[in-house]
């Protein structure tokens, strides 16, 4: 099968949606598909990348470091057609994804879209959350999905936003998988220790995520000094970047535990799982994850995981919580980090990440989306080929 993916947003830009569309790509193609990724330009972008076409692009609004396009759509239809391609899967409900949208319809092929982001908790970066309000949020998600053959909701409270905004196509609730080759534990890689100067028994609490408002790390922050309480040798490391940093860090100071709380800046994706082996437990209070990319790398790489309870999340961490624990408000942070850092019963969570990890794995991801491309259109089939087309 030839598929072309259409995103606003893949590498070299850090994201949750790049990241999951890498690894479709990855497995789509281990399986014998070949897949075509249409993006935007991005100055850090090598100009020979095999099987990517970008299309011109400016930074959008208030997010510098995302882009959209601004001209592409002969381009895109030109290049599609030379491919001849079987299905559009497009990532976005902006630029890409209505060049993606045209092309499907010029071409007579099947239009299938996945909805990642949760966009009322990002209003507020658009003009302090003035112009744009929930409303408009719902006639737009709504307009592209049901224009759409098929829809993907990676969590079941994705999908319950989409029927919310009377979205009637067809959906399939398909979890972000994850390149399992890439997330395990490492033995011989970065010493992230040795690096921030710590310890080997020094509980190390993980937060990694972009720094903004809505992945709401301040209250992580806030509950470190209670964690600091009964575990005084325990380090906040916080790794990622955002427009937040300088708010975070002005608080760490304030609540006089800058000794407590270490910024990392940005790194880079393959020193990641060095980050989360190394950790002994993983924390997010965030409640705008549409998919939770960052609680599965953390399961693959044996980390235990604090998150907020919902019902993405209480499929995670298992039936009797062996794989993290999950809070309902931001005052329960401290308890749950401080209950991770005890001792638990590895056999049994073992046996449980494992069948975790079987449900999200790349190759599972991959198998479901063909599946769901044949459900919402009878006319694909799943035709593997022994040769390829390269775009450069």
């Amino acid at each position: 099968m030839r598929i072309g993916i259409f995103s606003d947003t893949y590498f070299p830009q850090v994201s949750g949606v790049s990241t999951s569309i890498k690894t479709l790509k990855d497995s789509l193609e281990d399986q014998g598909h070949h897949v075509y990724i249409f993006t935007t330009t991005d100055p850090k972008a090598d100009e020979m990348e095999e099987n990517i076409v970008r299309l011109p692009s400016i930074a959008f609004m208030s997010f510098k470091d995302r882009r959209i396009a601004i001209s592409g759509n002969y381009k895109a239809l030109r290049i599609a057609r030379q491919l001849k391609l079987d299905v559009i899967h497009t990532q976005t409900e902006f630029s890409l994804g209505f060049i993606g949208k045209h092309v499907a319809k010029q071409m007579g092929i099947p239009h299938i879209h996945t909805y990642h982001t949760m966009y009322e908790d990002y209003l507020h970066y658009i003009a302090g959350g003035k112009l744009l309000r929930p409303s408009h949020v719902a006639a737009l998600s709504r307009y592209f999905c049901n224009q759409a053959d098929g829809v993907v909701a990676p969590s079941k409270r994705v999908e319950d936003q989409l029927r919310g905004y009377e979205v009637y196509s067809k959906i399939g609730i398909i979890p972000t998988g994850v390149n399992l080759s890439k997330f395990k534990p490492v033995t011989d890689g970065h010493d992230i220790r040795q690096e921030l100067q710590l310890a080997e028994d020094q509980p190390i609490i993980l937060s990694l995520s972009r720094l903004s408002e809505e992945k709401n790390i301040m209250a992580v922050i806030n509950a470190m000094p209670y964690v600091l309480v009964s575990r005084p040798d325990a380090r906040l490391v916080i790794v990622g970047d955002g427009p937040q940093r300088e708010e975070l860090e002005k608080a760490v100071s304030d609540l006089a535990i800058s000794e407590a709380v270490i910024f990392t800046g940005e790194k880079q994706s393959y020193d990641v799982p060095n980050y989360y082996t190394q950790a002994d437990v993983f924390v997010s209070a965030s409640e705008s994850e549409s998919q939770g990319l960052t609680y599965i790398e953390a399961i693959a790489c044996k980390t235990a995981i604090v998150a907020k309870k919902n019902a993405y999340t209480d499929t995670l961490v298992g039936p009797n919580s062996e794989l993290g624990t999950l809070i309902v408000a931001d005052e329960e942070l401290a308890q749950g980090v401080l209950k991770e850092l005890q001792p638990s019963d590895s056999h049994q969570t073992e046996d449980v990440r494992a069948k975790v990890l079987e449900e999200i794995s790349g190759d599972t991801f991959a198998q479901k989306i063909v599946s769901f491309y044949h459900d919402c259109d009878q006319s694909i089939q799943p035709v593997y080929y022994d040769h390829r087309i390269k775009v450069f």
